[in-house]
């Protein structure tokens, strides 16, 4: 590559520049201001926006950057990729904003310069997966994506639960990686390539041994799986999620999972399709059948994480579980193998960076004044806190997927995909789960509203800013329950991948 045409592609990459060139200023301003640390937030916003603005300007740009030989390159510049930025953006600023709210980060004051350089640190390995096609990159993004979480998961030292949820994080994040770079391997021994365009041009002129590049596949979809969260590489999730301090689990449950289906959606329509018809629907390579591994995948999913919520009494490990049940409902949108499928998915993703968000920062209030994450102490206590209790009300049914919330618009709009793609078992299946999310959602709302106690409860003063946090998260998801228009034409212009 000549100096020329590096400098060019470098002009490609200015937000995740600014992503490096923010964290290198925390770095310097922390080690310069010492002891006061109150500049570090506001540093990090002011980063974010540059960088959001970056972004949009990229909004139409389809192009290859640091090409590694004329037909191959590491990263795509496409609307697909900064449609996720666009996502990890936004909840990267409420999760800074989440921060500067939380007792338990406010706890670690001495330690703000590391805590938000690994934030920072997140981003960039998000940034850069959500845009890789060569899976060597793949690989050095999920690390650093994945390191900088696992020291987050585990920030607030003090915490035996926070040690616990990061040293079992690192062990499942390890296996899974291993388990990866072992898939990756093999694919690489099969076709030479590490690039997935050129993987797919391998893999239709020639013939490879079936098994072995079905072994491959499964193996990297474990790395993929294990940032999802899907059943069954979800075992470190409840942990991590009851564990780690909770704008963390916030961010977990949205940015990394983001990031994550990004890539698992490029890695298939890039390495697996042979062509795309008329109606949208790919046309994949017949070496593996992906339909049925993702159905699979989508269903033990989506099941598992709905009944082992009903049986959970903190309300951060009944979130996680749900977490892992909405990761089934996406995968339902990729298994229906469709252009359809990946737009109801990125709509899904835009309104479940609201509803969860909104739930995590409520609950993070709450348990600020009444020390408990736990669902019984949340009895008669929706009377003393009316904000709070309505907006978590819209959260939670936002998240059942009921009207007049955007949460509606997203599930109808994944039932309408599985519906033209005639996969109408799946539709059922997704609906009964549906009807079973009910039940440990409304517990919540019972215990806020219906269960009378003779304790007195505390009333909760929120500052302007937390005020204002909270109701630009619920706003957009009765907006959007509306008037929805907007967002899906949005996902719908950002569906082209390059290539394709």
């Amino acid at each position: 590559m000549n100096t020329e045409q590096l400098l060019s592609d470098i002009g490609f990459i200015k937000p995740e520049i600014a992503i490096a060139i923010t964290l290198v200023v925390i770095v310097v301003v922390d080690l310069i201001m010492g002891k006061n640390k109150k500049a570090l937030p506001y540093i990090s916003i002011a980063g974010l926006v540059i960088t959001g603005l970056l972004v949009i300007q990229q909004f139409g740009t389809s192009v290859s950057v640091f090409k590694t030989s004329p037909s191959t390159s590491l990263l795509v510049i496409d609307n697909f990729g900064l449609y996720f930025k666009i996502i990890i953006l936004l909840a990267s600023l409420f999760i800074i904003f989440f921060s500067m709210a939380s007792n338990e980060i406010k706890s670690t004051y001495a330690r703000h310069g590391e805590y938000y350089t690994l934030i920072f640190g997140m981003i960039l390995g998000m940034f850069l997966l959500s845009s890789a096609v060569d899976f060597i990159l793949i690989y050095l993004s999920i690390e650093l994506l994945s390191l900088s979480s696992y020291v987050l998961a585990g920030f607030v030292k003090n915490s035996l639960r926070n040690s616990e949820a990061s040293l079992k994080y690192v062990i499942y994040g390890g296996v899974s990686s291993g388990v990866m770079l072992f898939g990756i391997s093999l694919i690489y021994g099969l076709t030479g390539s590490t690039n997935l365009y050129e993987i797919n041009s391998l893999i239709q002129l020639q013939n490879f041994p079936v098994v072995t590049l079905l072994i491959a596949g499964l193996f990297v979809i474990v790395g993929f799986g294990f940032k999802i969260s899907a059943v069954p590489f979800h075992f470190w999730t409840p942990d991590v999620y009851e564990g780690a301090p909770l704008p963390i689990t916030a961010y977990l449950s949205v940015a990394s999972k983001a990031a994550g289906f990004a890539v698992l959606i490029r890695f298939i329509k890039i390495t697996f399709v042979d062509s795309i018809d008329e109606h949208g629907f790919w046309q994949l390579i017949s070496v593996v059948d992906w339909r049925s591994i993702i159905i699979l995948l989508s269903i033990l999913t989506m099941t598992l994480g709905n009944f082992s919520a009903l049986w959970q009494d903190n309300l951060k490990r009944m979130l996680a579980y749900s977490s892992i049940a909405h990761a089934g409902y996406m995968l339902l949108g990729l298994a229906v193998l469709s252009n359809e499928g990946i737009t109801a998915i990125m709509l899904y993703f835009l309104i479940y960076l609201f509803m969860n968000l909104g739930a995590f920062f409520v609950v993070m209030l709450i348990a600020n004044k009444i020390g408990s994450e736990d669902i019984d102490d949340y009895k008669g206590l929706g009377r003393s806190i009316p904000y709070l209790g309505v907006s978590l009300g819209i959260f939670l049914v936002s998240l059942i997927g009921l009207p007049p919330t955007a949460g509606f618009i997203a599930k109808i709009y994944l039932f309408i995909a599985l519906v033209d793609a005639k996969m109408i078992t799946l539709a059922v299946i997704a609906l009964l789960n549906t009807v079973v999310s009910l039940y440990y959602y409304v517990r919540v709302l019972r215990n806020l509203y219906l269960v009378q106690t003779e304790e007195k409860r505390p009333a909760i003063k929120m500052s302007l800013l937390n005020s204002i946090i909270l109701f630009l998260l619920v706003a957009p998801l009765i907006i959007f329950g509306i008037y929805f228009t907007p967002i899906v034409n949005f996902a719908k212009s950002s569906l082209s991948i390059f290539g394709f």
